[in-house]
């Protein structure tokens, strides 16, 4: 079958059907032989032509267009290939030049801003804190209630490690005095 007795119009009901076959019998029409367009009302037949051809002619513009647009860009890929850029690294550029954007622009500044009034008040508050607890720490260190756990600790601790200074009992880690093993090893 030769190509190009082929019907390439896709709407076609005899497309890609060969020039021995239907493809030369017209599709029917009205009883004058042309296809019946009803018109838009307040639309000339005239009118009608003229937007026909103009439409016919944009279309054709588009098409050229397309084409044009397509070359620019073989063309503009061939100048990166030459140029040794690739995706990546265009890729990378915007990302850099974004981000460069970003950092420029009012709102990120004065979120940068507010960010760092932020951290410096938590910074003040948790040092405030850590003053406030320190100090409750100590003013409960030396009130009468831990001063008297502190000396039955004390008393309890005595008895359970007892009076021993003879280096057979068993040593407190807070003796500032501790025993020596008389063993070698």
């Amino acid at each position: 079958m030769d190509s190009a007795s082929q019907d390439i119009n896709l709407n076609s009901p005899n497309k890609g059907l060969g020039s021995d076959s239907l493809s030369e019998v017209p599709p029917e029409r009205g009883a004058s032989g042309v296809t019946p367009v009803t018109l838009p009302p307040g639309l000339t037949e005239e009118e009608a032509e003229e937007l026909r051809l103009e439409l016919t002619k944009v279309e054709e513009e588009i098409q050229t267009l397309r084409q044009v647009l397509l070359a620019k860009e073989r063309h503009s890929s061939e100048l990166k290939r030459k140029l040794g850029l690739s995706p990546l690294s265009e890729l990378k550029q915007n990302i850099t030049k974004g981000w460069q954007d970003v950092q420029t622009s009012n709102a990120y500044k004065k979120t940068q801003e507010t960010l760092s009034q932020a951290g410096q008040k938590t910074s003040a508050a948790f040092s405030t804190m850590g003053s406030a607890i320190t100090r409750k720490l100590g003013d409960m260190r030396n009130s009468p209630t831990f001063k008297s756990f502190e000396d039955k600790v004390g008393n309890i601790k005595s008895k359970v490690v007892g009076g021993r200074t003879n280096g057979d009992g068993i040593q407190s880690p807070t003796d500032p005095n501790p025993v020596q093993d008389k063993a070698p090893f």
